[in-house]
């Protein structure tokens, strides 16, 4: 190669790298967008699973034993689904612990659903014990939260029944503080 071509090389080489950077940031950019919209979709997002099958199903508890849900039918129900592995899951659980002590006198209930290995979901409460149910899923739980409207299969991922058990908010992403005040304004 002679040293005429060198720098039409090194231009070639650059555009093809400045075109590939291009693509990388419209590419996450979109993908950013679109994660914006759907957490912001929630909401009204409908529910292709029959929230009457929600009552007769039962999940294995870390301790043994089954969580039958239908032992919390009738009150204000939040349903969390979770896993050890997820980052803003593991984040929120202390605000769900606090608000669960905080309102389980006015009948409000939380449940857990781990969508993880039941040895993981123990190893992590002996870490960080928790007063509300704890059930354990496995990755079954992430395809019952897309039939509930979480569209996107992420977690945290949360409902909120009424006492009739009807939907009054979802939510795809870590909880805040003013969420759950909202929601238990709302029941």
């Amino acid at each position: 190669m002679n040293d005429s071509s060198k720098p039409l090389t090194q231009r070639r080489h650059l555009l093809t790298v400045g075109a590939a950077v291009a693509a990388a940031m419209a590419g996450a950019g979109a993908a950013y967008w679109q994660s914006k919209q759907e957490q912001a979709e929630t909401p009204s997002m409908p529910i292709t699973g029959d929230l009457d099958d929600l009552w007769q199903m039962q999940f294995d508890k870390p301790d043994g034993g089954k969580l039958a849900m239908q032992s919390l039918k009738g009150k204000p129900l939040l349903i969390n689904f979770w896993a050890t592995w997820c980052p803003p899951c593991v984040e929120e659980l202390p605000l769900l612990e606090r608000f669960y002590n905080q309102n389980k006198a006015k009948s409000m209930q939380i449940v857990g659903l781990a969508a993880d290995k039941p040895d993981a979901v123990r190893t992590f409460l002996k870490k960080l014990p928790l007063t509300f149910p704890i059930a354990i899923t496995d990755l079954s739980g992430i395809a019952l939260s897309k039939s509930w409207g979480n569209l996107a299969g992420g977690l945290p991922f949360s409902v909120m029944l009424a006492a009739d058990g009807h939907v009054m908010q979802r939510k795809m992403g870590k909880l805040s503080e003013d969420d759950l005040n909202i929601w238990l304004n709302a029941v």
